[in-house]
């Protein structure tokens, strides 16, 4: 039996506090929780709860009462929505981050998991990123305020380490995508924005789409079940303090993507560039060695095979995946 097929009660025992456990990632990770048998995760929903209101976390956690955190709870969207509320992103992502780092440590909670972004990257980081590159240089600029904030938790991580010994680690995942994820095309995504866009073009026969960008831009996707496996793995195997990649180790350039996605959609009209529009980070690609060094990690899902899936639960889901909002 290999490491990660190690079987543990690990989780058999804890109560579990899952920050955005309703939302895309965190519908994933639940199942993954109670598949390792753990008890029934108290999910913090943003209807419940306002975690930028620091009297509210602390109602959370008389109500939780957990052993083990984990922060998935984030406001977050693609390009247009950070450049249209940079400001909002940055205050409501930071303030979040912080109450759920300070409670966790006034109650002595074993373990908060934090989930960081690959927008906290420098924008012109070395590829593949290395986690030692973190520091080295400023995010890109339409990412920076949301890219930021989330940084700011690993210093405020590290620093309740070093102070007092509190056990918080920091994974950052590279660009997700899968079934749940957000459609909405005001806060969406490149691959749910595009898989939109052929799906529409395709019912209305229109002859092209509008694509952002100059198609040249790279990144690296990481389907959302395999990301759940990741936060599964480091949740009980890793206590470090150092930031820790979770990615497939490979990249695709956006027209390269746009063009798969219409193949398997079934679109066959032109894709017009919009070069007024922003690209973002030029290059997005991580090195994922120390997630398989530390707790075993590897993604398994294939770009093809979750583009798929994530096209077969759109068409089947399309009011719901649309409702989806910041």
């Amino acid at each position: 039996m290999t490491y990660a097929e190690e079987v543990s009660d690990f989780f058999t025992d804890k109560r579990i506090m899952v920050t955005g456990g309703a939302g895309f990632l965190g519908r994933h990770l639940v199942e993954k929780l109670v598949a390792r048998g753990a008890p029934a995760p108290f999910i913090v929903r943003s209807s419940q709860y306002d975690l930028t209101d620091r009297q509210q976390v602390k109602r959370l956690y008389d109500d939780a009462r957990p052993d083990l955190v984990i922060h998935l709870a984030a406001r977050v969207g693609g390009i247009g929505a950070n450049m249209k509320a940079p400001a909002d992103l940055y205050v409501s992502n930071l303030l979040m981050g912080t109450y759920i780092i300070e409670e966790s440590r006034l109650r002595g909670v074993a373990k908060t998991v934090l989930l960081g972004t690959i927008c906290a990257y420098p924008k012109f980081t070395p590829v593949p990123f290395s986690e030692d590159d973190l520091w080295n240089g400023y995010p890109e600029e339409t990412n920076a305020p949301y890219g930021v904030a989330k940084k700011a938790l690993l210093v405020h991580a590290q620093s309740n380490r070093a102070q007092y010994g509190q056990n918080a680690i920091f994974l950052l995942p590279t660009n997700l995508y899968g079934p749940w994820d957000k459609f909405d095309p005001g806060v969406s995504h490149v691959i749910p924005a595009l898989i939109k866009k052929a799906v529409e073009a395709v019912e209305t026969g229109s002859d092209h789409i509008d694509v952002w960008g100059t198609g040249s831009a790279t990144r690296e996707f990481l389907y959302v079940d395999d990301c759940a496996e990741g936060i599964v793995l480091a949740t009980e195997r890793y206590d470090g303090a150092e930031p820790v990649n979770l990615g497939t180790d490979s990249e695709i350039a956006i027209k390269d993507l746009a063009e798969l996605i219409c193949k398997l959609v079934g679109f066959t009209g032109e894709l017009r560039w919009d070069r007024s529009k922003p690209d973002g980070q030029p290059r997005r690609h991580v090195d994922a060695s120390r997630a398989a060094q530390l707790f075993g990690f590897e993604a398994k899902m294939s770009l093809e095979e979750g583009l798929r899936r994530t096209i077969e639960w759109y068409r089947a889901n399309r009011q719901q995946a649309e409702a989806a909002k910041l």
